[in-house]
């Protein structure tokens, strides 16, 4: 009988499709592998009327596929790296990172003008802080509506409960999907969560045997880039959700970090900027993003945090 390496992720279209894409990758670098794809429906995925950062955080989107993870009911799990928690579970470890699809964030309106041509007031979906506190340092007389479901679900409110919703540009792109009046924002206007775009793979920390089948789908780069974001939200533990964004390039041999801290009603925004070698290791690069943290914290970021979080 052949052996079937199955792989869990959430039972979302874009999840879905996100994890036939790193499955095909596995089979074209090893031809012959038969592998399963096994959806799990998560905390996250069940509970949709409320905001994420009352009811726990990003985790709930991966904390039952880490179940059957380590109970070995699934080989690997595929997540979009901006859900996973600061750290991962004992026993659990990053497999590989695939390159990384575009980080940005797509703003799509019922006008044309972007963020600039929406009216005053107008009313934009998103359920994250870290947009909200962006968008509202730029324009702060417009109205945070939180909403929450799948791509398409988002959408459909444009026009009947909002006048705009922010969405990530990667999973737009990975279910094909391109909207009307939809703006792409830069990095400048919109700095993006941390692991915005990137596939992280999780296996087992003792898998020796997965560990090697996703050694050749593994883009160093994307993995260095996503080890910096990583330690910058390491720094601010998992206790609460922080309106912070993390964003890391390797250009011209450098690595180079940017990254805020905000308050919710964007009154504050802190922000900073690291760089290191593109030859660094992946702990030097968590370090990095470390570095980068202390000083944000040092410069009003703890004080945020302490507002937000509570002592």
């Amino acid at each position: 009988m052949t052996e079937i390496l199955k792989i869990g992720a959430r039972g979302s279209p874009l999840s879905l499709a996100q994890t036939a894409r790193a499955a095909q990758a596995l089979q074209a670098a090893h031809p012959g592998l038969n592998v399963e794809i096994v959806p799990i429906k998560t905390t996250g995925d069940r509970i949709l009327d409320t905001p994420l950062a009352k009811i726990g955080g990003k985790g709930l989107f991966v904390k039952e596929i880490e179940e059957a993870l380590l109970a070995g009911d699934i080989d690997m799990a595929v997540h979009s790296a901006k859900d996973l928690p600061a750290k991962l579970p004992e026993g659990l470890s990053l497999g590989a990172t695939p390159a990384r699809a575009d980080f940005r964030d797509v703003l799509i309106s019922s006008a044309p003008g972007g963020l600039e041509g929406l009216p005053a007031g107008a009313r934009i979906g998103t359920s994250g802080l870290r947009r909200q506190a962006q968008l509202l340092a730029r324009r702060p007389d417009l109205e945070i509506r939180p909403i929450r479901g799948n791509l398409e679900t988002r959408l459909k409110k444009i026009g009947a409960e909002v006048e705009a919703v922010l969405l990530a540009a990667a999973g737009l792109q990975r279910l094909g999907l391109t909207p009307p009046q939809a703006v792409t924002l830069a990095p400048e206007e919109m700095l993006p969560a941390v692991g915005q775009g990137v596939l992280a793979l999780e296996i087992r920390q003792d898998d020796a045997r997965m560990a090697e089948l996703l050694r050749l789908i593994h883009h160093e780069p994307t993995g260095l880039a996503l080890a910096a974001e990583r330690g910058f939200l390491a720094y601010w533990g998992g206790g609460c959700q922080l309106p912070a964004a993390a964003l890391a390039e390797i250009e011209n041999g450098r690595l180079g970090l940017r990254a805020l801290i905000a308050d919710p009603d964007g009154r504050r925004v802190i922000k900073g900027r690291k760089t290191g070698p593109a030859s660094a290791t992946q702990a030097e690069a968590g370090a990095l993003g470390q570095y980068l943290a202390a000083e944000l914290a040092a410069d009003g970021g703890a004080d945020i945090m302490r507002e937000v979080c509570g002592p």
